[in-house]
């Protein structure tokens, strides 16, 4: 019986085998890399998710938080108004009073009569004349005094419609202020749940943000407002995001774009939604510094374009006001104030 003796593998074959334990290696730990990176992946995606939603919340509490004030300014000014004219009320009757009793005490029989018995007809037929004129001013005094108190009541009915309005507009902004301050509460969850060098990661990558001076060549603003308003714009820089502020410790995005034309003297609405409409609308490829770049189809992201492909915003909180590239997310809009 013969013996079979195994064979030494070949050196081809010793090195084929270690490649393919290599890549069979190689191949979990890529894997397992991938399947790590997914959900650091999926969770900066939920944050820059959250961050969107909470932005759009933002700009609806500024707009709400806007009306507020209107409101508060238009009850305050319809209740002095209302206040003088009660004042002026007052003063009418008062005098309607005293011309009233004035002609009751000096008219107690008919005017035939005391004409009749009269020691002096052509005296009496004076006063009479006189009494008829004081009439005639009694009825206007009268009439005016009926207008007055319509006006006031008029007055009165709306400025109570005022208030029901502000009341719901109070709500709206406690309801906007709870749904920004949730969404954002969960994104810092979120981002805390990343390890260091993801967490870190994402904000360097995050927009492209860049704080510094980018090389904006020799673009010039479209007017001495929007120069001046650019100007405004980049002492911001480094300023923190902070939602609902414009300025000029800190800012959200429309309240930026609010601040920086205010010192230009132009004053612009608060939302990015109605910034929108503040100026003429220009094709992107004809943006001057100065000009606002609105973001998303719901406009509810603005910046500031300087120049050279860059826009100066206040992009989200934790991230400074900064230079980022205009196209870093979709632009619905350029207006030209």
């Amino acid at each position: 019986m013969g013996s079979h003796r195994r064979l030494a593998p070949s050196g081809f074959d010793r090195g084929a085998s270690v490649a393919v334990t290599f890549l069979s290696v190689a191949a979990a730990a890529l894997g397992a890399v991938t399947a790590a990176a997914a959900p650091y992946d999926d969770t900066q995606a939920k944050v820059d998710r959250l961050y969107e939603q909470a932005e759009k919340a933002t700009e609806a509490y500024n707009e709400a938080d806007e009306r507020a004030g209107e409101l508060r300014d238009e009850v305050r000014t319809a209740r002095d108004r209302i206040a003088r004219q009660q004042q002026r009320i007052n003063s009418m009757r008062e005098s309607f009073g005293s011309l009233a009793g004035a002609q009751y005490r000096s008219g107690g029989i008919d005017p035939s009569l005391a004409l009749l018995f009269s020691d002096d007809p052509d005296g009496y037929l004076d006063k009479a004349s006189r009494l008829d004129r004081v009439t005639a001013h009694q009825a206007g005094e009268l009439k005016e005094l009926q207008e007055a108190m319509r006006e006031l009541a008029q007055d009165r009915e709306e400025t109570a419609g005022k208030l029901r309005e502000l009341e719901k507009s109070r709500k709206a902004v406690a309801a906007h202020k709870k749904t920004v301050e949730r969404k954002l509460a969960t994104a810092r969850r979120l981002l805390n749940s990343l390890p260091d060098t993801e967490r870190g990661a994402y904000d360097r990558a995050s927009r492209s943000g860049r704080d510094g001076m980018p090389d904006l060549g020799g673009a010039t603003a479209a007017s001495g407002r929007g120069a001046a308003a650019v100007a405004a714009a980049r002492s911001a820089l480094g300023k923190p995001y902070i939602w609902g502020a414009n300025g000029p410790s800190g800012f959200d995005c429309s309240g930026l774009m609010q601040w920086s034309y205010a010192q230009a003297g132009v004053s612009l609405p608060r939302t990015s939604q109605a910034q929108r409409f503040a100026g003429r609308q220009v094709p992107l490829s004809e943006a001057r510094p100065g000009d606002l770049v609105v973001y998303r189809g719901d406009a509810s992201h603005v910046g500031m374009y300087m120049g050279n492909g860059q826009v100066i915003h206040a992009p989200y909180p934790g991230a400074p006001v900064r230079y980022d590239p205009v196209g870093m997310m979709p632009v619905s809009s350029v207006t030209r104030v």
